[in-house]
């Protein structure tokens, strides 16, 4: 069976997503060991905005990669999904994020993933993230469309500095933190958002910043998961305040494949839920819209696990099936198992030619052979 690729339509007022942080290609190797790798775009801020393109969101991440191999197959699946590309840079200071992951299933069949940035083939570090600069996002900022939502995962001078600009513009700001890094600007990013969302493992040391609302109180939504034990929030919003936190159980589904990106499409369903109007939207929200957007992120989350990978669920399912999928999985009923095709994604057997090192191991071993030096 081929991979079905489900192309969505694009309302003419489409709802716009801007965001900025890690954008990557994700190089995927399955439970089988006999199965070839598999490449896709990835990264939070890269699943979250291609994730809501497939909503039928406008989605528009700026980002600074290098013009290389990773960055075509990146820009080549971002466009399949409809992802605008205009503010992607590719500039040979640049860098093309690309990542490894391992997806094993343990003695009793539960499947587990693990993430690398070294190269399998010759083990030297693969291209890492590097932040868009502060004066391109000076000479640039206005000419990024107004969205009602951006997304940062990283953070620098150049993203507080986009996500100040879209908050003005009243877009909803939704800062997924993958770490604390440097305190100063952390707490910056945490001012400037209106919806925090991290994990409890992640960010342990979070709690040393004194992040109090007292101090910090432009924050609206903060969401914290707590892996297999579901998450809790708490909210600030108008008419959906809570008094404190709020414990939400995850769903349930047979079958489960892969964990990963279910935190994206989480997020994903949270946004698309309450954030199509931007802030003023958001600050509408009721109690019931609240508890109802974190139920879709969830289930949309549950649905995710039966696929390896990221977002390979989009290949091989329609909307309308995703929709029905998801009306079962909240009516906590199992649904019908959706088999992934073999050749979801696009594959290829030679990693190393996405690593530098290896590149240059192999021009040079080429030039040997012809005698250069």
């Amino acid at each position: 069976m081929g991979t079905k690729v489900v192309k969505r339509s694009t309302p003419t007022q489409a709802p716009v997503a801007v965001g900025m942080g890690l954008v990557a290609l994700d190089i995927v190797f399955t439970a089988d060991d006999d199965t070839p790798p598999r490449s896709y775009a990835g990264g939070t801020c890269g699943n979250v905005l291609t994730i809501l393109s497939y909503l039928g969101w406008s989605s528009i991440p700026v980002s600074r990669l290098r013009n290389d191999k990773a960055s075509k197959r990146l820009l080549e699946d971002l466009h399949q999904w409809g992802v605008s590309t205009k503010f992607v840079s590719q500039t040979p200071d640049g860098s093309t994020p690309v990542i490894v992951q391992r997806i094993k299933r343990s003695s009793n069949g539960v499947p587990r993933h693990s993430f690398s940035w070294r190269c399998p083939s010759c083990g030297a570090y693969l291209p890492g993230y590097k932040p868009v600069l502060a004066a391109q996002i000076e000479a640039a900022a206005l000419s990024v469309p107004k969205g009602e939502v951006f997304f940062f995962d990283r953070v620098s001078r150049a993203t507080l500095l986009m996500a100040a600009i879209s908050r003005k513009r009243g877009a909803v700001v939704c800062f997924e933190p993958a770490s604390v890094g440097d305190p100063a600007l952390f707490k910056e990013a945490w001012a400037v958002s209106h919806v925090v969302k991290y994990s409890h493992e992640r960010l342990s040391e979070m709690a040393e910043l004194g992040l109090g609302h007292a101090k910090y109180g432009n924050v609206l939504l903060e969401i914290e998961t707590i892996g297999a034990e579901g998450l809790r929030y708490r909210s600030w919003l108008p008419a959906a305040a809570t008094k404190s936190w709020v414990s939400v159980e995850p769903f349930s589904v047979p079958d489960v494949k892969d964990t990963s990106g279910a935190g994206d499409w989480f997020t994903a369903g949270v946004l698309n839920s309450l954030a199509r109007k931007g802030a003023a939207g958001l600050a509408k929200s009721t109690r019931i819209q609240l508890r109802t957007a974190v139920e879709n992120g969830q289930a949309l989350a549950a649905w995710n696990c039966r696929f390896e990978g990221a977002r390979r669920g989009m290949y091989e399912v329609s909307r309308s099936e995703l929709e029905s999928a998801v009306k079962q999985i909240l009516g906590r009923s199992a649904g019908a198992v959706v088999e992934a095709s073999e050749s979801s994604g696009k594959a290829h057997e030679d990693v190393a030619e996405l690593c530098h090192s290896c590149v240059e191991q192999t021009s040079a071993v080429k030039k040997q052979g012809r005698g250069q030096p």
